[in-house]
């Protein structure tokens, strides 16, 4: 569902027409401030802040926000899980000891680990959202080549873009004609149509990788894509706004310092 819900939020959103590099900016200035901060408030400021953006200002759908963040969410809580029993610290609140040399325990420290590589997922993925819902891929391929980028990299950026499009496609196709003939009626019979998909997904995305490869060879392909994105001048407005969330995420990460939560 998301190969074309993504791109068609991306292309409509209320942020669509404000320059692709304050949006670029925005994004990678949340990562590298979750990534430098050492409490986890900072994290948290930040998903707030980037949430409110994409909400108010870009007007997504907030069902379509929140389904997004089901998949990434379940590995956090996973990941974080696994960090609480596993990292020790003072403070014991409880303890298992399952061999004499491996042990389970959630303490004071554990938590407060935990809490805070949540809390940076959160402000990560906000900052991703944020850019995939507001920003359509043929704008950051422009910008990719204004910033000087290696040709070939963004190439085989942008074949492997197409290519996930073929592949979902396949797959879409595939498995509504499996569903239609009654293909997971039952047990044994999904798990015999599901392998039947992943062969017949494979086999049809080769054979449009080739037919890719003789359309590129029909049209002269000399190694470079043609672009035809877009990127509208800076404005004051979205500059100032830009750097007063730079400014104030920055604020918070000096001031919180190493503050936990217990």
């Amino acid at each position: 569902m998301f190969e074309e819900l993504l791109e068609d939020i991306a292309q409509k959103n209320g942020l669509r027409e404000v320059n692709t590099n304050l949006k670029l900016a925005t994004g990678l200035g949340a990562i590298l401030l979750c990534l430098l901060s050492s409490s986890y408030f900072p994290p948290l400021f930040i998903a707030l802040v980037l949430t409110g953006a994409i909400l108010f200002l870009a007007r997504v759908d907030p069902k379509t926000y929140a389904e997004l963040f089901i998949v990434p969410l379940w590995f956090a809580v996973m990941s974080v899980a696994g960090i609480i029993l596993i990292s020790g610290g003072q403070d014991i609140f409880w303890k298992w000891d399952i061999l004499p040399s491996f042990s389970l325990s959630i303490t004071r420290d554990s938590i407060n680990q935990g809490i805070f590589v949540f809390c940076r997922v959160l402000g990560g993925m906000s900052a991703l959202c944020f850019i995939s819902l507001t920003t359509p891929m043929t704008n950051i391929f422009t910008v990719l080549r204004q910033w000087r980028i290696p040709e070939i990299i963004i190439e085989l950026m942008m074949i492997i873009y197409r290519t996930i499009f073929i592949l979902m496609d396949q797959v879409v196709q595939i498995y509504t004609a499996q569903v239609m003939r009654l293909g997971y009626s039952t047990v044994k019979e999904s798990i015999h149509s599901c392998a039947t998909l992943c062969g017949a997904a494979f086999i049809a995305s080769w054979d449009a990788g080739e037919d890719l490869v003789q359309a590129m060879d029909a049209r002269c392909y000399t190694g470079k894509f043609a672009v035809l994105g877009e990127n509208r001048p800076v404005e004051r407005g979205p500059l100032l706004a830009l750097f007063a969330f730079l400014s104030l995420s920055a604020a918070v990460v000096i001031f919180s310092g190493n503050s936990t939560i217990i």
